[in-house]
């Protein structure tokens, strides 16, 4: 087996010439929460919840303005009963979405879980496509880029909605940046101006110092135990956008008559303010960990997807491990440094909304907390292992070392 111990000092040397760029985006999103906490003058008042309907609760309100201030949003739903990002994508869709639109999306196949929901690969009940609702789908081009010509060529006919998503999911394809997501929305907007751009935000928040809301995105939404519930969230999820869009969502959240104004916030409330205050440096030390992991598996041969270098606008690190037997040892790797559940060997299962079956190794304290430091992957060549989170950069390292000691063994 190789001694890691000079690949670790060689990557931490490259690492920190890369990660030290980091500071002027951790510094302006510190800067940009702050003063929305102080505008919006929070208080400890405002930390307590609410129990039964939640009615006037004003914590909740404030904390709504405070993400939709962050966003630069007319409004904003941050809820508890959302119960993943998935969740609240599909709060936006079936809101927004009515028998006889079209939805369309531009990067080819959307992330894993939302292929039920469209439901336009097979018949489900219940999803958009069973409740009359179109879909067409622009591939990509076989470099991975956008095909300008094939958007172009789809945006002749009428879409209400164009969905994006920010980050890469189970693809090696280049994650959608903000200079790139202006580009298309302004692309989009100048073709259709009415047409509805929603971003699925999950793992985006607070990588760059701006937001997709800020860029010509209508509508994003995303999930607190990712980036913007900074660790301390223990569920959740959010959206963000025009305010008619926004309660659209509430009320297929809730029910016509009474969206967004109802909603207990129990015992999280707390948590919610606080993980959102700390969401940039949190974001931050994964992102450290994300460069670093780069680096070292790249000094050790692998494939990386994106490269060290690469400007990132998510928290998502993926390595080409090239078999099932890998990418196995590297999320036992992963699970034996975590600090719960380090004993559990992780394998592959079934998981409601995936096709294949994947592998998770998520030793979190809240379960399946990307924030904290996870690795999954479908089960199905050519066997990529995506990694996210980090609540601490030194953990992250630890954890990532234990997964090339793993590989390293078989």
């Amino acid at each position: 087996m190789k001694d890691l111990t000079s690949f670790v000092a060689g990557v931490d040397q490259r690492a920190e010439e890369i990660i030290s760029s980091l500071k002027p985006i951790e510094y302006a999103n510190h800067c940009k929460v702050l003063d929305a906490f102080r505008e919006m003058r929070v208080s400890s008042y405002h930390l307590k919840g609410s129990t039964g309907y939640g009615y006037d609760d004003e914590g909740r309100e404030i904390l709504e303005k405070v993400y939709a201030r962050v966003f630069a949003t007319e409004d904003a739903l941050v809820r508890g009963q959302i119960v993943s990002g998935t969740h609240a994508i599909a709060l936006c869709l079936f809101g927004v979405l009515k028998n006889g639109d079209t939805l369309l999306t531009v990067q080819g196949k959307p992330y894993d879980t939302l292929e039920e929901i469209i439901g336009a690969q097979q018949a489900v009940e219940g999803s958009l496509c069973s409740k009359g609702v179109k879909y067409r789908q622009v591939e990509l081009l076989p470099n991975e880029q956008l095909d300008w010509s094939s958007i172009e060529d789809a945006l002749r006919q009428p879409v209400k909605m164009v969905l994006l998503q920010r980050s890469c999911g189970y693809s090696t394809r280049p994650s959608l940046n903000m200079i790139m997501l202006d580009k298309l929305c302004r692309f989009i907007k100048e073709r259709q101006p009415d047409t509805v751009i929603f971003v699925d935000n999950c793992y985006g928040e607070f990588v760059e110092q701006s937001e997709p809301t800020e860029h010509g995105a209508d509508l994003i939404a995303g999930s607190l135990i990712k980036n913007p519930g900074g660790g301390l969230a223990p569920t959740g999820g959010y959206v963000a956008g025009k305010q008619h869009l926004v309660h659209l969502a509430a009320k297929r959240l809730t029910a016509p008559g009474i969206a967004a104004d109802v909603g207990p916030t129990l015992e999280w409330q707390r948590q919610f303010y606080q993980g959102f205050y700390m969401a940039p440096h949190t974001v931050m030390e994964a992102l450290r960990g994300a460069i670093w992991g780069a680096c070292f598996f790249e000094a050790l041969g692998y494939e990386v997807y994106p490269n060290p270098e690469t400007p990132r606008t998510d928290i998502i690190q993926a390595i080409k491990l090239g078999s099932a037997e890998l990418l196995q040892a590297f999320c036992r790797g992963v699970q034996n440094a975590s600090p719960v559940d380090s004993h559990v060997v992780p394998v592959p299962a079934p998981i409601p909304g995936y096709s294949h079956q994947v592998i998770m190794a998520a030793g979190t304290f809240i379960q399946g907390a990307s924030l904290e430091f996870t690795a999954d992957a479908p089960l199905r060549e050519p066997y990529i292992a995506y990694y996210q989170g980090g609540l601490s950069y030194q953990y992250t390292k630890i954890s990532l070392i234990k997964a090339a000691e793993e590989i390293l063994r078989r």
